[in-house]
Parts: structure tokens; C-alpha cells; sequence
């Protein structure tokens, strides 16, 4: 038995954990192999000859030559047919989503055919390369290459943006861009490049934008609002954090802005 892992390109290695190969010859009495949960999802391209995947007993189905293992929640039997060779992707848990637009939880428990996530033809072809790749090194720059487009897809990118500011909206832009994105490098370095190049602004200044419309309305709804509670209502710092963001956004102080006949309109949107 032969097997091997192999670190990914660093634009992907918050993504994906490894690649990994196994090589196992050909046996006249092959052995099931019970398979545990390990909390990642995997692509997996099978180069040898088919493997078995027990379902219930001794009922079986042969797994797919390439496809997507999601998550398990309960162990399972495979068993070789013959001569064993497998290549790879292993992603961390919140890693895969990124290049999919399925629902992750419809992968659960199963192997899903490559052709169901990405579409036929762009699979068949994704297939052939990598069958028919000279050695491991040709076969993860086939591999990184599809991942790196995906990423760069508009559908991608529009899902990470979206969902970015949804969580910004739902939290009055207290949201940290760090929990949204699980401190996954990768991933916020593509959302900050494109987050400007869709909405303008980064994401954490969208964040103080939306945090500083929640403190405005509260300031005009609430006329007698102390300052000291709106900054704790909108989770700034202290109520200088306030003030100094507040001056950034409008020119004035919070104190002189319902005075301040220039703010009038202002006022007529946010009320």
C-alpha cells in the first residue's frame, strides 16, 4: 500500500487541506475497508479499477470513477476489485462550498458523480486530463487550475458577496469580516478584491457604513437618546469610537447633526 499527501497552492491552502494518491496492487482476496467520518468532503478520481461501496449486507454499488464524498455521518464499507490507484482532494469542512453552488448538505452520506456539480462536459474533461496526466505533480496543476477558475467564476463570486453582506445587514455591520469568512485567508483576500470591484467599498467599510445608518436612525427616532447608548446599541468601542466615525461619515459631531440645517435632507431619508 502506497500513499502519499501533498500540500496545495497557497491561494487554495485555506481550502484545501491536502492531495493525496493511493496505490495498492492487485490482491486474489481483496479486503472491505470500513470507512469513519473525519469531518471533510473529498473529490476523488479513481485511475485503477473499480471499488465497491457496501450499502446494506453484502448489497453493494460501485462508487463513481470520479466523484465528490461529502460528509459522513456514519461509517461505511468499500472493497477493491482489483488494482487500487486513487487521486484526491481533500478540502476542510467549509472549504468545498466554495466551488459549488449545490447545497452541501445534499452530499451528505453519499458520492456524488462530478458530473452533477459541475455539468457533464466540463467533468468529462476534468476527467480525461487527470486519467490521463503522466504523474501526480501534472495531475494537482490540472486539478488547481479547474479549483482557481472556479474560484474566479462569477457565480462564486457572487455567492461570497452576497452572502458577506447579508451577514453584514443582519448584524447592523457589527459583523466581523473574520468570523464571516472563518479566518480563512484565502477566501477574504478574493472577497476584498472583489467586493471592490462590485460594490465599491471593502467590506469592512460597508460594515462601518451600515453600523453608522443604524446609530442615525436611532439618533432621529430618538431625539433624547443619550449618546453613550446608541454607541452601546450599535456596538461601537465606547462613545468616542462613535463620535470619530460618526465625524468620518457626516463632517459633524452627533450633537450638532439634528441642528444642522445642511443634514436636513439627510435626516428626511433616514427617518
Amino acid at each position: 500500500m502506497n500513499y502519499n499527501t501533498f500540500k496545495p497552492h497557497p491561494d487554495l491552502e485555506s481550502l484545501v487541506n491536502c492531495y493525496w494518491t493511493l496505490e495498492v496492487p492487485s490482491e486474489g482476496n481483496p479486503q472491505k475497508q470500513r470507512i469513519i467520518p473525519d469531518g471533510t468532503i473529498e473529490m476523488a478520481f479513481i485511475l485503477g479499477d473499480d471499488i465497491k461501496r457496501y450499502t446494506k449486507g453484502n448489497e453493494f454499488i460501485l462508487q463513481p470513477r470520479t466523484m465528490v464524498i461529502g460528509q459522513t455521518l456514519e461509517p461505511f464499507y468499500i472493497e477493491p476489485t482489483g488494482y487500487v490507484n486513487t487521486f484526491a482532494i481533500r478540502f476542510y469542512p467549509f472549504g468545498f462550498s466554495n466551488f459549488v453552488s449545490k447545497p452541501i448538505e445534499d452530499l451528505v452520506n453519499k458520492e456524488t458523480p462530478l458530473g452533477e456539480l459541475f455539468g457533464e462536459q466540463s467533468s468529462t474533461s476534468l476527467e480525461n486530463k487527470i486519467a490521463n496526466a503522466e504523474n501526480t505533480s501534472k495531475r494537482i496543476n490540472i486539478i488547481e487550475e479547474f479549483l482557481l477558475d472556479k474560484l474566479n467564476d462569477k457565480s462564486t463570486i457572487d455567492k461570497i458577496v452576497k452572502s458577506t453582506i447579508d451577514a453584514l445587514l443582519l448584524s447592523n455591520g457589527n459583523a466581523s469580516i473574520k468570523n464571516i469568512l472563518r479566518e480563512d485567508k484565502s477566501k477574504r483576500r478574493q472577497l476584498e478584491r472583489n467586493f471592490k470591484k462590485q460594490i465599491g467599498i471593502s467590506p469592512k467599510q460597508l460594515g462601518k457604513v451600515i453600523r453608522l445608518q443604524t446609530a442615525l436612525k436611532l439618533l432621529l427616532n430618538n431625539e433624547s437618546e443619550k449618546l453613550t447608548n446608541i454607541a452601546y446599541e450599535c456596538e461601537f468601542y465606547d462613545q468616542a469610537h462613535f463620535i470619530k466615525d460618526f465625524k468620518e461619515f457626516t463632517g459633524i459631531k452627533p450633537k450638532d447633526f439634528l441642528g444642522d440645517e445642511s443634514m436636513a435632507l439627510s435626516s428626511l431619508f433616514y427617518k
